[in-house]
């Protein structure tokens, strides 16, 4: 009888067994994020790469695209409706974050409080605007300042004061949907707030108490400093959330009236899908994701070097 000779092939298994016993630790956490790494390269990078090459054509979405350099972008410097935009979501920005923080923080204080009865419902009441569809959301504020058939414009009818055009006077269109937003975000930072409220020794509390320190001084020497990575983590989040707002500006308002509400993201959407102008939404996308980023970056630099808040 002829003997078997081993192929190499049967060495393979020995060789992975090695392989894998001096590798394992190393490849292990790339197993875990892989499917990860997976989704965000198909539906971010890849979308952004392209997004980045076609904002150099004329494009329409249907026809052969037209390279034209960098048309779109100078196109994009002499736009008014851009800087519009521009300006509106600057200070959508500047009313949103400070009034949601502050009153994120004072509902924070007084839901912490052990005696107050019912705070778990009072908390999932002010968060439920946060956690629910911003679409949703931003219908019902439709109901609320509706100028026909809003509730608050019934309830001033029946006050005897007359009717204001919430949505539709451009002086107040972009104010009430600061309104709105600081009303959805406001649960956000209060359980942000309440976090950090917890995490805050009672012992350090107790001993101002005994050392005399009246509410106002523990509150400004000792809880507000603690809280100051908690105030910039949100601070960071509210401005990001604040640049990327789209939903609940194109339900209220859909950037009207005129362009007095049209943020950034609104006038992307109207160029690639109204105007039907791919390549320059394409050309502003890439600024917004510019100015996005700058914002991330000043955040990591105030964060880790000049500015540690520690």
């Amino acid at each position: 009888m002829s003997t078997l000779v081993p192929s190499h092939a049967d060495h393979y298994p020995t060789y992975f067994h090695r392989w894998w016993s001096l590798n394992q630790k190393k490849v292990v956490p790339y197993i875990f994020i892989a499917p990860t790494m997976l989704i965000f390269t198909t539906f971010v990078l890849i979308p952004i790469v392209y997004a980045a090459y076609i904002s150099f054509f004329k494009w329409n979405g249907i026809s052969e695209p037209e390279f034209n350099g960098i048309r779109n972008y100078t196109r994009l410097l002499e736009d008014d409706v851009f800087w519009t935009s521009l300006k509106n979501t600057i200070l959508y920005t500047l009313g949103v974050v400070p009034l949601s923080m502050i009153l994120g923080l004072l509902a924070a204080i007084g839901l912490n409080r052990k005696q107050l009865p019912g705070r778990g419902i009072l908390r999932a009441i002010y968060f439920l605007p946060f956690v629910i569809s911003a679409v949703a959301t931003a219908t019902t504020a439709g109901w609320i300042f509706g100028d026909t058939f809003g509730i608050l414009n019934k309830i001033l009818v029946e006050l005897g004061l007359n009717k204001v055009q919430w949505l539709t006077n451009r002086h107040t269109a972009l104010l009430t949907v600061i309104a709105t937003t600081v009303w959805i975000r406001m649960g956000f930072c209060m359980l942000i707030y309440l976090a950090g409220l917890q995490s805050i020794p009672s012992d350090l509390i107790e001993a101002a108490k005994v050392d005399g320190a009246t509410a106002r001084q523990q509150f400004f020497r000792i809880t507000l400093p603690l809280l100051k990575p908690t105030t910039f983590l949100l601070l960071v989040l509210n401005v990001i959330y604040s640049f990327e707002v789209f939903d609940l500006v194109f339900v209220l308002t859909n950037g009207g009236p005129g362009y007095s509400t049209t943020v950034l993201t609104v006038f992307i959407y109207n160029s690639a899908f109204q105007t039907q102008s791919v390549g320059y939404a394409s050309a502003i996308g890439m600024v917004f994701m510019a100015i996005i980023m700058t914002i991330t970056m000043i955040q990591w630099r105030i964060s880790n070097e000049g500015g540690r808040i520690d």
